[in-house]
């Protein structure tokens, strides 16, 4: 069994572990409020080192064979495989996820790694264009964007830096990572420790934990990456937007934002595998996922029904239990995020809705929470919980229902249950989301999909081709293989 992992609490900057110089960073263990470690955070003058660093390693790996890409790829999957239990560990106990969490968020990233950025470097492809010139041979070639910063969140950190930084390196690119404060190693230094472990080049990746308007903004307005992508909140996110689109080089972005996405249950529905499902799809990590359900919209005809196997279902839920296998439910990721959800939960009391199932808080485990009788205007509908608390609206109709799910600017996921696919295919379609998951919960994500969003959820999307698209460039290249005839007189035309 490999050794684990040391030197997590430091930089990785341009091959180099080596101590931080700015501010103190303090990794706090949810599940107790414990610190971790405390370590000494990166300043702005690491983001030009890496920067400087990236450019000179990607100039090599790009040129490299796509075979020798792929290599590394699959040895990354194979770090993955044999260190699963210790990163597993790890999104236990820096990211408050529970076991079920972790074995999840660990399969999509050995996915993302063995399948996805395996396969990318063969699936670039240029083209012979037409032409109407004589002799005149038009190419498109695919080339690496070059240097790309990632900007990671802590909620699915593992997953949601894998999602950009396997692919990114895969098609020839290098990466600048700065993860969330919250999870400086599961969303930032263990990437560092498994591209060291297989081989890749020094200053490929370099990763620099620290606060996002000192490093990130730093890091969107250097003038060496040409991508800039972001997992994060939509207000950060116009944010990172402006500064990426305002600095010394204009850059690409790929951002996924904030969600509020809806399930919806037709009255035509499969109602106890749509219970089993949306509860799932809402509690899963304490509902602290872009894409989980914000919301369940239920037709009139199966409402109370719903409402009842939905409590009684949520009821059976294991809460707060850190080692147990069955574990749903563990902490919110830091006291400001339990404040701001606890003071939802007494708003959304304040403004008519009904508690059909709730709970005192231990520490940060918040229980699960069902409302009923939830307003359109109501602080759970209108804004992202990202926490265990379940708002259930009733719809008079399908028109309605539709209605209601449409009622936000975000638009990140969705879901929609009915036993007639061709009804559910049809009100999808009408749904103002980036993606609609029919009989499934709005929790997913597969390695050759597009992953993205309409609205103020962000652009751009993740995944397989799509990936080839947002990390990499198209080059025009003309060849006039004879002599031709240039136009000196309108005439000549």
């Amino acid at each position: 069994m490999s050794k684990p992992y040391e030197k997590l609490d430091r930089l990785f900057v341009a091959g180099e572990w080596r101590d931080g110089r700015g501010d103190t960073l303090k990794n706090i263990c949810p599940w107790d409020e414990s610190v971790i470690f405390s370590m000494d955070a990166a300043e702005a003058s690491d983001v030009d080192e890496a920067c400087q660093a990236a450019v000179a390693a990607q100039r090599e790996w790009g040129a490299l064979p796509p075979s020798a890409r792929a290599a590394k790829m699959l040895a990354i999957g194979d770090i993955l495989e044999a260190r699963k239990d210790e990163i597993a560990d790890w999104i236990v106990r820096e990211a408050g996820g529970t076991r079920v969490k972790a074995a999840l968020e660990l399969m999509l990233v050995m996915q993302v790694a063995r399948q996805e950025a395996a396969a990318l470097p063969y699936m670039v492809e240029g083209a012979i264009l037409p032409e109407s010139i004589p002799g005149k041979e038009s190419r498109a070639y695919r080339q690496p964007a070059g240097v790309v910063a990632l900007i990671s969140p802590w909620n699915f950190p593992l997953q949601l830096t894998a999602r950009t930084l396997f692919p990114a390196l895969a098609l020839g690119n290098a990466v600048v990572l700065k993860p969330a404060s919250d999870t400086p190693v599961t969303g930032g230094t263990i990437f560092a420790a498994i591209c060291d472990e297989a081989g890749l080049p020094k200053g490929l990746v370099s990763v620099l934990p620290g606060s996002g308007s000192e490093i990130g903004d730093a890091l969107v307005r250097h003038p060496i990456p040409s991508v800039v992508s972001f997992t994060g909140s939509t207000p950060v996110g116009r944010g990172v937007g402006k500064a990426a689109l305002d600095g010394e080089r204009i850059k690409s972005l790929e951002l996924e934002l904030g969600g509020n996405s809806p399930v919806v249950v037709l009255d035509d529905a499969d109602i106890d595998y749509a219970v089993d499902a949306s509860v799932w799809g809402k509690f899963m990590h304490q509902g602290q996922i872009c894409m989980i359900a914000n919301r369940i919209v239920v037709e009139d005809a199966l409402h109370d029904e719903f409402v009842e196997k939905f409590v009684a279902r949520t009821r059976k839920l294991v809460v707060g239990q850190r080692d147990a296998a069955d574990c749903l439910i563990g902490p919110v990721v830091n006291r400001d995020q339990f404040d701001g959800i606890m003071e939802m939960i007494a708003t959304a009391k304040d403004q008519g809705a009904h508690c059909a199932l709730g709970g005192e808080p231990d520490g940060l485990v918040i229980p699960p929470h069902v409302f009923t009788d939830v307003g359109d205007d109501n602080c759970l509908v209108t804004n992202e919980i990202f926490g265990p608390v379940a708002p259930i609206q009733r719809a008079r109709d399908e028109e309605h229902a539709l209605e209601l799910a449409n009622n936000t600017e975000m638009g990140l996921s969705s879901s929609v249950f009915s036993r007639d696919e061709g009804r559910a295919l049809a009100f999808a379609k009408q749904i103002e989301a980036g993606m609609t998951h029919i009989n499934d919960q709005p929790v997913n994500d597969s390695p050759f999909a597009p992953f993205g969003a309409v609205k103020n959820s962000g652009v751009g999307r993740f995944n397989g081709r799509w990936a080839i698209e947002a990390f990499t460039t198209t080059r025009w290249i003309s060849v006039q293989h004879g002599k031709r005839q240039f136009p000196f007189s309108a005439e000549d035309l």
